[in-house]
């Protein structure tokens, strides 16, 4: 019975600030394996925000399909603790086409935090409560409204109950991050509390947090009891692992590992393209940031960046990325 269930499940690509934008969705769902992605925060305070602030999250809106090129549906997320405000806010988002709201209470970062927004409102679930209700009432069924979660700011006593504040609000469905605020990105995700929270609720949970591998992903099933999971820094350490899950869902079978090569490739092309709409200095940092995010885990991807970290000139970077051209190798 555990193979049944875990040859079948949904993959959703993680909203990450700073890192995962609209052409970085782009090239991460070009593979066959994510179901559907989440954009960076959307800030909300206390006012309606423009359009044009919407379409910078998600351009994807501008295309009216919402949806990355290769079609996996992009939902729009908001961060913020003014009911009144997040729900003006997500029927703004309602008119401009969006086809789901998730709600950000998962952020762990500092500056996010000490403005009342992300985690922070974990420490109240009454607050989670109010602030799904009012989107949930303003959407009023029109769209789904979701949210992200934490195992608690900084302990896990009130996990179950943000779970629940986020059903009773009005969730159709909530992704749980394996570990508390304070515990930030430390291994490990506590992939069996997933499955306490799991329990205590009626909505479908998505388990995230330190799936890395084809083996990561077996385990934190097993462990939460979730069909589906999400991918983030893993997605972009290794572009492939939610092909290579897929492919093990389908056919019993592993793909071959991920080389450097493709990773590399993949890097020419976001540089590539990145390179159209900004500096190439700003280009040469944003690649960087994602060759950082590549050697978690990956001793050979961790000596490239050793080697290339302090390379300044954008073309010197991308020229020394693989020492031969005729290394590179496209993936099947």
């Amino acid at each position: 019975m555990v193979v049944n269930l875990l040859h079948k499940g949904r993959i959703g690509l993680a909203p990450m600030e700073g890192v995962i934008d609209a052409l970085t969705r782009d090239l991460l769902t070009q593979q066959a394996g994510f179901d559907w992605a989440v954009t960076e925060f959307v800030r909300v305070v206390d006012t309606r925000l423009p359009p044009r602030v919407f379409y910078k999250h998600c351009p994807e809106l501008s295309a009216g399909s919402v949806a990355t090129p290769s079609g996996v549906p992009v939902h729009l997320q908001l961060l913020g603790s003014d009911p009144v405000a997040l729900a003006s806010n997500a029927q703004q988002a309602l008119s401009l086409g969006a086809i789901s709201v998730d709600l950000n209470f998962g952020c762990p970062a500092k500056l996010v935090n000490r403005h009342d927004g992300g985690a922070s409102l974990l420490r109240q679930p009454d607050r989670v409560y109010r602030a799904v209700k009012a989107v949930a009432e303003a959407l009023d069924g029109e769209i789904p409204v979701t949210a992200k979660i934490r195992l608690g700011f900084s302990d896990r006593r009130l996990a179950v109950a943000c779970a629940q504040a986020t059903e009773a609000g009005g969730a159709a469905q909530l992704v749980v991050h394996g570990r508390t605020r304070d515990e930030g990105y430390r291994p490990p995700a506590h992939w069996e509390w997933i499955g306490k929270v799991r329990h205590q609720v009626s909505i479908p949970v998505v388990a995230n947090g330190d799936i890395w591998t084809l083996e990561d992903y077996w385990k934190a099933r097993t462990l939460s009891g979730c069909e589906d999971v999400m991918l983030g820094r893993s997605a972009l350490s290794d572009p492939w692992l939610a092909a290579r899950i897929r492919h093990w869902q389908r056919t019993g079978e592993r793909l071959p590992d991920t080389t450097w090569a493709m990773r590399a490739n993949v890097l020419k092309r976001y540089a590539d393209l990145q390179r159209r709409q900004l500096p190439d200095r700003v280009v040469v940092s944003l690649v960087k940031q994602w060759l950082a995010q590549m050697r978690q885990g990956n001793s050979e991807a961790n000596q490239h960046f050793q080697r290339l970290k302090r390379l300044t000139d954008l073309d010197t970077l991308l020229n020394n990325l693989i020492p031969s051209a005729s290394l590179y190798c496209e993936p099947a």
